[in-house]
């Protein structure tokens, strides 16, 4: 996989605009544009001050590092799997396992290091326990399978490989394109009902940068569509997408009242720019270690990390926003704010110490509650589509 080549000095190319004035110093920084690319290969353009803070975000990853290198000297190499407190367990290892589960989720928040990722990720997000339950050869047997097939969804994927991020100087290849097309072609044949759906292959690519194995990649893949992510997110339809954005806009509306009811004025509709969050999981949206600490939390507690993340970028554009007077205003703050996230810790601070708790089960009571509506209106949209088709065929 690329990403054990990542490892790279930083280049920069400094482009000064020319200028007739002596500007100031802060001046000066904020026009000059610096390109380099970041530990997984892609491409980042900003100005001096969002090198200092990409630097910044190095050290703490180091930092991070180093506590859990220490844990793993102190505690043993998988302590974070003795995290399960089980009413069998002697009263020790309950209150060893519930210090566990403590540190790990603290610890998880604040970012697993890169190096470290591909081992926890694939060990607490249930990828590891769902490959056990097949025989061995089973990726390797469904990619034989598969060869040479043409389908619906085939003919997708093949058409999307070279628009996922394309100049990455390792997706953007023949090789790349082939692992990204093997894990995408054979999960949609080991689930035909989700089959294909464009945003997974952002997320798949994702997914073989950090992930040591294609096959890897892949189970990595299945755990999320088929555990961690709500149903039918990526069905034909997307009623479970459209889900997500009803729950979110009423979690927006709950949380910050005032945006909301702007937003509503200016006649703003989340989905503009929550389609993408949901379907992309912010892989197309946010600079790519902060996407991975996202993807972090997310792993471990689960989908409602997401609307934790989303309410977070309003939160932090909340004076912007509530000055805006177009749509088009509140699209390019949303955007220009996720494109320049480059310290993770900005974001997840606010989304999980300002945003307040919501608890899964919160969550699954939104969505059963906007359930029959989504239906409905998809229901009714499927409709016109056919009346639609009757007229023109009469």
């Amino acid at each position: 996989m690329y990403a054990t080549q990542s490892k790279r000095n930083m280049s920069f190319e400094y482009q000064a605009q020319i200028i007739n004035y002596r500007p100031s110093l802060h001046t000066r920084r904020a026009n000059l544009t610096v390109k380099f690319q970041d530990i997984y290969g892609f491409s980042v353009e900003g100005n001096v001050d969002d090198v200092n803070v990409l630097n910044e975000v190095r050290e703490k990853v180091r930092e991070q590092g180093r506590v859990w290198w220490a844990l793993e000297a102190s505690k043993g190499a998988n302590w974070y799997l003795h995290t399960h407190v089980s009413s069998t367990l002697k009263a020790s290892l309950k209150l060893s396992a519930l210090a566990n589960a403590i540190t790990l989720k603290r610890l998880i928040r604040k970012g697993i290091p890169p190096v470290l990722r591909p081992k926890i990720w694939f060990a607490l997000s249930g990828a590891a326990k769902k490959k056990s339950t097949v025989p061995e050869s089973y990726y390797d047997d469904l990619i034989k399978a598969t060869e040479g097939k043409a389908t619906a969804a085939t003919k997708q994927i093949d058409h999307d490989l070279p628009r996922t991020f394309p100049g990455h100087p390792w997706l953007d290849t023949s090789e790349g394109h082939a692992a990204l097309r093997r894990v995408l072609v054979g999960y949609s044949f080991r689930d035909s009902y989700v089959g294909y759906c464009q945003g997974l292959n952002y997320v798949a690519a994702l997914l073989l940068l950090v992930m040591k194995t294609e096959e890897d990649a892949f189970w990595m893949l299945a755990v999320l569509l088929e555990d961690v992510l709500v149903s039918d997110c990526y069905s034909n339809n997307l009623s479970g997408c459209h889900v997500e954005q009803r729950v979110f806009q009423d979690l927006l509306t709950q949380k910050y009242p005032r945006i909301a009811a702007h937003l509503e004025a200016l006649e703003f509709d989340v989905s503009l720019v929550a389609t993408e969050w949901f379907l992309c999981l912010f892989s197309k949206s946010l600079p790519s270690e902060t996407t991975m600490r996202v993807w972090d939390v997310l792993f471990y507690e689960g989908a409602k990390v997401l609307f934790h993340v989303a309410l977070a970028i309003f939160k932090m554009k909340e004076d912007e926003l509530l000055l805006s007077h177009h749509v088009g205003d509140v699209i390019n703050i949303l955007q220009k704010t996720t494109h320049h996230m480059f310290d993770p810790d900005d974001l997840l601070t606010v989304a999980f110490d300002k945003i307040g708790s919501m608890t899964t089960n919160t969550i699954s009571k939104q969505r059963k509650k906007q359930e029959p509506a989504v239906m409905k209106e998809l229901d009714q949209r499927f409709r016109r589509l056919n009346s639609l088709k009757d007229a023109v065929g009469q």
